[in-house]
């Protein structure tokens, strides 16, 4: 699983039969600390992620088992919301 922020919504109105009814979210996967890492990238949204938060995607073959349409097109999928993250101090290890 990867982290990531959603920084927009993609509105499509016409897509593949396989992903009508999914939201697709644009999603700027980053680092522990919140720090862009690489390119924005388009996902199936799972679970009702908005604009702002920071969720959690998967890639590749695993993305489509969330998904309700079998088989599925998607190479990410949204598949949590992050409530919070909590690290340990360097003096805790």
């Amino acid at each position: 699983m990867h982290l990531a922020k959603v920084i927009g919504t993609i509105w499509a109105t016409r897509k593949d039969s396989q992903l009508e009814g999914l939201k697709l979210q644009l999603i700027q996967p980053v680092n522990i600390k919140g720090q862009a890492l690489g390119s924005p990238l388009i996902a199936a949204d799972s679970v009702g992620a908005g604009q702002g938060e920071t969720v959690f995607y998967v890639t590749a073959y695993e993305a489509v088992i969330p998904l309700e349409k079998q088989p599925a097109l998607s190479d990410a999928t949204i598949v949590g919301i992050v409530d919070k993250i909590e690290l340990a101090h360097e003096s805790d290890q």
